[in-house]
């Protein structure tokens, strides 16, 4: 049996499936149309009652949600494909410091900066909320800049810590702030797209752009 994805291109399930590429395990990608608000049908409601993307199921049935706990069970089930250090080591330590930080710094303040009207009334406290949250996810981002050991985040090697801070780098707070500010994280998205395994998974979430 094979995973099954639920999401949209450029949301966060491009680290699912990234981590899953680089796996060589096969996944049945499912969209959800956030512009049809598809992620609200009672359909996917069912999988996920928070109405939220990504989902994924795992191949005997079960449904996670949260792309730090996809990552963490796809990097668990296949070791062998190096998306985290060994289990006790330094290296690993490492790796579950950065993804945190990013799940827990970065990934909430993405939604207010994307939907500020969910948290205060439409109008001009929407928008300085926007901006805000826009400079939060950026002064987070030089965080993890400074800390990354380049070419990848960790000393260690490639891992999922470089799938997470890719997707984050991305997105709309970084547009044409990125390339001066974090050149290390660009590079690290250049390295994403030229391997073999994410080189797919890139062009389709993210349209083979920087």
């Amino acid at each position: 049996m094979s995973w099954i994805l639920f999401g949209d291109k450029g949301s966060g399930a491009f680290a699912a499936e990234a981590a899953l590429a680089e796996a060589g395990a096969r996944c049945d990608y499912r969209e959800i149309s956030l512009q049809r608000n598809e992620q609200r049908s009672p359909e996917f409601l069912a999988v996920n009652p928070a109405g939220k993307i990504p989902a994924l199921q795992l191949p005997e049935g079960e449904v996670i949600t949260e792309t730090l706990a996809m990552l963490l069970t796809i990097a668990e089930r296949y070791p062998e494909a190096g998306l985290l250090p060994p289990v006790g080591t330094a290296a690993r330590a490492r790796a579950l410091r950065w993804l945190a930080f990013m799940a827990s710094e970065i990934y909430p303040i993405v939604e207010i900066e994307d939907y500020p009207s969910r948290f205060v009334p439409e109008g001009a406290e929407s928008d300085a909320l926007r901006e805000r949250s826009k400079e939060r996810i950026r002064e987070r981002l030089l965080i993890l800049e400074h800390a990354a050991a380049g070419p990848w985040i960790l000393v260690d090697g490639f891992s999922a810590c470089d799938i997470y801070a890719a997707m984050f780098s991305r997105w709309s707070a970084t547009h044409g702030w990125r390339d001066e500010h974090i050149p290390k994280l660009c590079a690290i998205m250049r390295g994403l797209a030229a391997r073999p395994a994410l080189a797919p998974v890139w062009q389709k979430f993210f349209f083979g752009t920087f």
